[in-house]
């Protein structure tokens, strides 16, 4: 059962996962979550932010971010990085995901989803086939509600890597 809430893979952060390699694999679609995925809660596209989506748009991706906020924070950094953007999303619903594949002109074959949260970002891609890669949040402080997902999230987790080390 919590299998459903489990990522393809984890990263320490969206700056790190090797996108040259999945392009070469076929990927050409990636969607991401905003707050502490690629900055702090609430903080505009810092240098990191702008230059990794140049890079991904140099290497051929089209981009996507998805995110529950509201439109002008959605709005400010889509522009900041030059991504279209879906806002108040439903994340974890289906519609957004597959709004943003449509609008990217991907799938599920060759999308990547990179996220910080289990029961939004992972479950929502988990849900139509989207490759997911959880990255560790980049800031401690978060809103109430999150704080308190974190703790079943860990829970989750520990299923997870108990699965990965058992090899199974």
């Amino acid at each position: 059962m919590l299998e459903r809430f489990y990522p393809d893979y984890e990263a320490e952060s969206a700056y790190e996962i090797d996108y040259q390699g999945l392009y070469r694999k076929g990927y050409r679609g990636i969607i991401f979550d905003i707050d502490n995925t690629l900055v702090p809660h609430g903080a505009p596209a810092d240098e990191r932010a702008v230059a990794l989506f140049s890079h991904l748009h140099e290497l051929g991706y089209a981009t996507l971010l998805l995110s529950n906020n509201k439109e002008p924070r959605v709005k400010s950094f889509a522009g900041q990085v030059n991504s279209p953007y879906r806002h108040k999303a439903g994340k974890p619903g289906r519609e957004g995901y597959l709004k943003a594949m449509e609008r990217m002109g991907t799938d599920p074959s060759n999308t990547l989803f990179v996220g910080d949260q289990l029961f939004t970002d992972v479950w929502g891609a988990r849900k139509l086939g989207i490759t997911s890669y959880l990255t560790r949040p980049i800031h401690p402080r978060e809103e109430i509600q999150i704080v308190l997902k974190r703790k079943l999230e860990r829970i989750v987790l520990y299923f997870y890597h108990k699965k990965i080390a058992d090899g199974k």
